[in-house]
């Protein structure tokens, strides 16, 4: 028999629980037997918390792009160099794609980290087919790019050294400050109208931070990221996101005006999202975190979705519906138009794809690649 799961918080993770992906052939359900569980003081403190260690293991992608056609974004093109982010946002709308690997949603998905070890090689490959159509390619819009495994595999500057070489534009979205170390290469992309940067920030209180988003940057060190970014004159933009009602709902301005001190050009937002798995876990964080107000704040999220959890609507998925979601867009709006915040154009209208030019050498993927042995080369 299971142990009923603990809503105490694991330090340094977001999930309160590891529950099943909704792909799980069995259901499993824990229930007080009365006899307890041996150790589970220790597994409630910082020693479960180091039984979540992080693992990050290789793998080798079949493809890289990955096309939308969401009238929502305003990209149609994506690349993700990991599955999995270690920042551990309880919110993360990606939650649910661990399910696709048997993995929970929960603690597997932030401690569970599968890098894609041949993007590079692969984006090399995709550019270089003759059909191949330049458009803004979004990068690290699933899991964050620069989560802290990329400071040792680097496979996103990897990525946006190809994309330089063959001047083709690019639009990032982090919570990392380890942006920063590609100033080098986004600087001069920039300058050409091929890179464009949005820094994303939910909140201005740390202790707040600490607990929604654990392991990425703090929220004074975004801001320090948007000015050194700005400063090297790279365009930055800002995502409010997510809008949590009564958590993050009331620093709407507070948050705008910080953003435009620290040299953001323009900003969005988008309201809670719930999809799938991240339901139970954000209500979990909640009971965990502020059981006082969770009722009130999981009320207000579905007066904002039709009186569901979420619905997945094109067009109202993103800024919800009905009063309160849109006393929350005349808030942002009105602050947005005040701070000068507006008008500025997106990310992705900024970039130029007409200085693309295809990649001539194409090195082979593996011992999987066509041709001959070792070292050869395919030319397009």
């Amino acid at each position: 028999m299971l142990p009923p799961q603990s809503l105490k918080a694991l330090k340094g993770r977001g999930a309160v629980s590891n529950l099943q992906g909704r792909y799980e052939l069995h259901a499993r359900a824990g229930f007080d037997d009365g006899w307890g569980v041996a150790g589970q003081e220790e597994a409630d403190g910082e020693e479960g918390a180091a039984a979540w260690k992080t693992q990050v293991s290789d793998e080798q992608a079949r493809t890289i792009l990955t096309r939308n056609a969401s009238p929502d974004l305003p990209f149609n093109v994506s690349l993700n160099p990991y599955r999995g982010c270690e920042h551990g946002c309880i919110y993360c709308f990606a939650r649910p794609t661990h399910s696709y690997l048997g993995l929970s949603p929960g603690l597997d998905f932030e401690s569970r980290i599968y890098a894609k070890v041949n993007a590079p090689e692969l984006l090399r490959r995709e550019l270089a087919k003759a059909s191949y159509v330049p458009e803004p390619i979004a990068l690290g819009v699933n899991t964050d790019a620069y989560q802290p495994c990329e400071r040792e595999r680097q496979l996103t500057r990897r990525v946006l050294e190809v994309l330089q070489e063959c001047g083709h534009p690019v639009a990032l979205i982090t919570k990392s400050s380890l942006i920063e170390r590609d100033i080098d290469l986004l600087a001069p992309m920039a300058a050409k109208r091929l890179a464009a940067v949005a820094v994303t920030v939910t909140t201005l209180d740390p202790a707040i931070a600490r607990t929604l988003e654990p392991r990425a940057a703090a929220p004074a060190r975004r801001l320090r990221t948007i000015r050194t970014l700005t400063d090297a004159g790279i365009p930055v933009g800002v995502s409010i996101a997510p809008i949590i009602p009564f958590v993050t709902e009331p620093e709407i301005e507070q948050l705008l005006e910080a953003v435009r001190d620290a040299g953001a050009i323009h900003a969005h937002y988008v309201v809670l999202r719930l999809p799938w798995e991240v339901s139970p876990l954000f209500q979990q964080w909640l009971e965990a975190h502020f059981p006082e107000r969770a009722q009130r704040v999981m009320n207000r999220v579905r007066e904002m979705r039709g009186g569901k959890d979420y619905d997945s609507a094109f067009g109202t998925r993103m800024q919800g519906e009905g009063v309160w979601a849109d006393l929350i867009r005349q808030r942002f709006e009105k602050a947005v138009h005040r701070l000068g915040l507006h008008g500025k154009g997106g990310r992705f209208k900024q970039l130029d794809s007409t200085q693309f030019r295809r990649p001539l050498v194409v090195p082979p993927l593996g011992n999987k690649a066509k041709g001959g042995g070792i070292g050869q080369l395919d030319l397009f």
